[in-house]
């Protein structure tokens, strides 16, 4: 959104654009560690998608959501209270509707549950 809004973008171009880099980011989050674990790309991938897709995208809804709906947010100047207090709430809102699906998640032993194993150079495997 910082990007769109500095650059002038368009609101969908803004939306699309910070849509993809949260995927893109999220996904190197989980991607990195679990490749320095040892695990091959097509591993380490699968296990990234199980464990962030559905929580990246409920939070680009709320988050992405929360930005059109807020009168003139997306329009609003870097220099604009307005944008920087929407973003923030934004962001919150999107942090607090994603952790009871990542909670369950994890209880059902989906999502951040799959990968948690693989985190520092070991994994559940290696343990048995």
């Amino acid at each position: 959104m910082v990007m769109g809004t500095r650059l002038e973008w368009s609101n969908a171009t803004a939306v699309i654009v910070s849509t993809g880099l949260a995927f893109v980011f999220g996904y190197a989050l989980t991607l990195v560690p679990l490749r320095r674990s040892g695990l091959p790309w097509a591993t380490a991938v699968s296990l990234a998608l199980a464990a962030d897709t559905l929580s990246i995208t409920l939070m680009e809804i709320v988050d992405n959501g929360v930005m059109l709906v807020i009168p003139r947010a997306m329009a609003a100047s870097m220099e604009s209270p307005r944008f920087w207090g929407s973003l923030a709430l934004s962001l919150a809102l999107a942090g607090l509707a994603a952790f009871p699906l990542n909670k369950w998640l994890i209880l059902k032993g989906r999502g951040h549950a799959v990968v948690h194993g693989h985190h520092g150079g070991t994994s559940d495997a290696h343990h048995h």
